[in-house]
């Protein structure tokens, strides 16, 4: 399987440099800028940039009017950036995992311009027999957004270094299913379903433990992290960043007033997400949830990140160990504390 996304990666290094074939000048003036995300409230911040016109507001404050952002959400990161690296969107709004991955293949053709959340993740198993990452058998499915690479995925393999030693740190991939939060939900409220567990994150997690019979917590990431792990962020190609700065700059400005708004005024950020993503959950429900302990981890830095890369290039996942967080973000984001 690993080498057959390697396969896929050395593609999508073609497809990036692709996309370089158009001159800088044809690329600044691109007047829609296509951007993805998954399902969740980790994306809560794209959606209130999307219904306020957030990135098109700063765009134009930077001199650059006229733009107009299509979004589009995505079950998944792989698909994600399939869609990056085949030229179908221009900016990610997806997880740390499929940064370091593309950072790493593309020898830096991938960089990520901000984050905007590190909610924490949370496996949820409905099998009573299943209390600890111990409890797993060879025929207990976890359901991850993409086999290996996911932040979920990667996230289980760290936390099966620690647990079974470190050489046991694939243990559990066997175990791993690609499925989208979505659907693993609905899988998890099957009874008759195989999938039993699920690396899940909000609201999923919060429904599952609400609405599935004997749901409880296995694993949450900040156990295993020892902090917060920014799961979304932005990020694009070089490529289109260094052709468009001042979009990037506008989408900075655009995450930063998105995540204000959140602390700020919470039940209208809710209201925007229930509008945009068509989620039926109650607004009192989300709000109670976002009280919960790390529910209201929106910042700009990325945060956890250099432990998942070390990880990865122990393992081999990563050829090159970056030095810092700095080698596979933007300049716009260097001035920031991240780690």
């Amino acid at each position: 399987m690993i080498r057959m996304m390697w396969r896929a990666c050395a593609a999508a290094i073609a497809a990036v440099a692709a996309l370089g074939a158009a001159s800088p000048a044809s690329a600044q003036q691109k007047s829609e800028i296509l951007l993805s995300r998954q399902p969740g409230i980790f994306y809560m911040p794209s959606h209130i940039m999307e219904k306020n016109k957030l990135i098109e507001k700063h765009a134009a404050s930077l001199g650059v009017p006229g733009i107009t952002t299509k979004w589009l959400t995505l079950s998944g990161g792989g698909a994600q950036t399939d869609a990056l690296l085949a030229g179908g969107v221009d900016i990610l709004n997806t997880g740390t995992g499929n940064l370091l991955l593309l950072w790493d293949r593309t020898r830096g053709g991938v960089k990520g311009i901000v984050a905007t959340s590190a909610q924490p993740m949370t496996l949820i198993s409905r099998d009573a027999n299943i209390k600890s990452l111990k409890d797993i058998g060879p025929s207990d499915k976890i359901a991850v957004p993409t086999v290996k690479v996911s932040t979920q995925a990667i996230v289980l393999q760290i936390a099966a270094a620690e647990l079974f030693g470190a050489d046991q740190w694939s243990k559990l991939d066997a175990n791993t299913v690609q499925l989208g939060h979505p659907d693993a939900y609905v899988a998890m409220s099957n009874s008759q379903h195989e999938v039993r567990n699920h690396f899940a994150i909000p609201p999923f997690t919060f429904l599952e433990l609400k609405n599935v019979p004997g749901a409880h917590v296995v694993l949450r990431s900040p156990d295993v992290m020892g902090g917060p792990l920014s799961q979304a962020q932005f990020f694009t190609t070089t490529k289109f960043a260094d052709a468009n700065p001042k979009i990037i700059q506008a989408v900075r400005d655009a995450t930063k007033e998105a995540q204000d708004l959140i602390r700020s005024d919470t039940r209208t950020a809710v209201e925007i997400y229930k509008e945009i993503t068509g989620d039926k959950t109650s607004a009192e429900d989300l709000l109670a949830w976002l009280k919960e302990p790390g529910m209201m981890e929106w910042n700009l830095q990325p945060q956890g990140t250099m432990k998942f890369a070390a990880h990865l290039h122990k393992v081999g996942t990563l050829k090159s160990m970056p030095k810092a967080w700095t080698d596979y973000y933007l300049p716009v984001a260097h001035d920031l504390k991240g780690n």
